[in-house]
């Protein structure tokens, strides 16, 4: 049986079919609109944004007389696709696709059916199986004895990092709604999707890209989920977010929206010199972990650093990467700065230093630094080859 589910445009009307298409998957209990809105404002520029309603859910009311599979939903949402690529005179092109939760069930089950309709997929807070046949069952019995209003405090506590209740009260609170509107019939078919939904044998036959990402305080779909499912495709990539549950879109939709357009615009990102920099020395990992923790208490800090020390020294030619990683050691040596020393010393072995004149940086440093700090960067520097040699 394959349902119907309801699209909704969060592009406005501009410029929609000269941009690439962008679909947009939800979580159980919400609507595309409050899960998705703040997040999107980050993608418009680059994308036509479409979101999508489950059985239900949000604008889409309809419910299937019979239960459904996620191949089915996965089926559904490649229906509304057609529908809008049809307006948009792209009919059958690929998309990219991103998903929360059951949204991100969907995108899985698209990889997989469907290979050539996806370009690449970001998969949020979800995994390859989600909780066990009892908890849904659990589930479905309390919904369909009180209703989608009976679990509302439940799921707040599920859904929210600590913090996010007090901090952002329209934004929770048109979640909570979304939630307890939705139809309880609804709710339950997807449910009995989600239950009967495992693939974590078939990772390893998704092709395109994918990019995990996790919150840490996330109890549905621990960061471990998403880790299995980066580390179960070809070409997958996990991040964590420090200051997200189970709805990072809503919770942190700045660093999600610059996450997605990093992954589905890869080097089109103009991002500066600073931040190119950055990358070639310390790595995308370490970069996108410290675009994605930040908060508006540390964002500008990030900023800064990215355009002053990586932007505005280190891209300056009057010394090569190898000098300055040498100068950089020494100066984190004599400040005791431990762990950023770890860190650029990752830094220098990128920049073509041996671990032979790392030794003898490291000896100067003894001389003008002091011994104690020298024997503590040693130290440090024996940790980081040792990692190096796993």
């Amino acid at each position: 049986m394959i349902p119907v589910v309801t699209g909704v445009r969060l592009s406005g009307a501009r410029h929609r079919a000269e941009l690439p298409l962008l679909v947009l998957g939800p979580s159980l209990g919400t609507s595309a609109g409050a899960l998705w809105t703040d997040c999107a404002r980050g993608l418009t520029d680059d994308f036509d944004v479409l979101a999508w309603d489950l059985p239900g859910h949000g604008h889409n009311r309809a419910v299937p007389d019979e239960p459904f599979t996620m191949a089915e939903l996965a089926e559904a949402v490649l229906r509304l696709v057609a529908d809008v690529q049809e307006q948009r005179g792209d009919v059958d092109a690929p998309f990219a696709y991103a998903g929360v939760s059951v949204g991100g069930c969907v995108g899985q089950q698209l990889l997989l059916d469907h290979p050539d309709r996806v370009t690449a997929a970001a998969l949020i807070c979800t995994g390859a199986k989600i909780l066990d046949a009892d908890t849904w069952a659990a589930r479905v019995s309390q919904v369909r004895a009180s209703g989608t209003s009976s679990i509302v405090s439940a799921s707040a506590e599920r859904w929210f990092a600590p913090g996010f209740l007090e901090h952002e009260q329209s934004r929770s609170s048109a979640l909570l709604h979304s939630l307890s509107d939705a139809v309880d019939a609804g709710y339950v078919e997807v449910c009995h999707a989600l239950a009967g939904f495992d693939v974590r044998d078939r990772l390893g036959d998704v092709a395109a890209p994918v990019l995990a990402i996790a919150g840490a305080h996330d109890s549905v779909c621990p960061p471990e989920s998403l880790e299995l499912i980066a580390d179960g495709v070809p070409d997958g990539r996990l991040v964590v977010l420090e200051g997200a549950s189970h709805l990072a879109p809503a919770e942190q939709p700045e660093e999600v929206a610059d996450l997605l357009r990093r992954h589905f615009l890869g080097g089109r990102v103009d991002r500066g010199p600073g931040e190119t920099v950055r990358r070639e020395v310390l790595g995308d990992a370490h970069v996108d972990r410290s675009f994605a923790g930040a908060t508006d208490l540390t964002r500008e800090f990030q900023d800064f650093i990215t355009t002053y020390a990586w932007g505005g020294v280190w891209t300056r030619p009057g010394l090569d990467r190898r000098s300055r990683s040498m100068i950089t050691l020494t100066a984190l040596v004599a400040g005791g700065h431990h762990e950023e020393l770890a860190l650029h010393l990752r830094a220098a072995r990128t920049n073509g230093l041996s671990w032979d004149e790392i030794k003898e940086v490291l000896l100067q440093t003894a001389i003008y630094c002091g011994v104690p700090a020298a024997n503590t960067a040693f130290r440090i520097a024996q940790g980081v080859r040792d990692e190096e040699d796993e």
